[in-house]
């Protein structure tokens, strides 16, 4: 990305920022005032055609300042999934953020479908990896685009 760490991080832990990007996430809610913090927690809301809708409780399991920042879905000890940013400096203005997302070990609505249909669970599986896929790819580049105007404002000389 064309921006520095900062302001990739300052959009990263942004936790509503991947609801302007993301077909199924709709936003989340801080469950208390005290900020970005390891175990703060905080409720995510998604939709998707085919499973509804749904409020999940998320807790920051980690945050590396400019580094990285995660959250567990569910219970912290036993995740139905774990999602993470992690950001690597390059230069001064240039960072490569990573998005990624562990399934389990704790069970989540792929665990319910493929109970459904266990006969289909490999296609159930890769359908759901690349809805996950095409999303992530979307918020970063969404956050790209974002992270580098900041940059760009933050680079112009003042007026005067």
């Amino acid at each position: 990305m064309d921006a520095p760490a900062s302001v990739v991080w300052a959009l990263v832990t942004d936790i509503n920022l991947p609801a302007r990007f993301s077909s199924e996430f709709l936003g989340a809610e801080w469950e208390d005032e005290l900020g970005l913090r390891v175990d703060a927690r905080f409720i995510g809301r998604s939709r998707h055609d085919a499973l509804g809708s749904w409020e999940t409780t998320c807790t920051v399991i980690e945050l590396e300042p400019q580094r990285s920042f995660a959250y567990a879905v569910g219970d912290p000890r036993f995740p139905s999934a774990v999602w993470r940013y992690s950001l690597a400096p390059l230069s001064a203005d240039k960072t490569r953020l990573t998005q990624s997302m562990q399934i389990g070990p704790g069970r989540s609505g792929l665990s319910l479908a493929i109970d459904g249909r266990p006969d289909k669970e490999r296609r159930i599986v890769s359908r759901r990896l690349l809805e996950h896929q095409a999303n992530m790819q979307r918020t970063c580049a969404g956050i790209a685009e974002l992270a580098a105007g900041v940059a760009r404002v933050a680079a112009r000389p003042p007026d005067g």
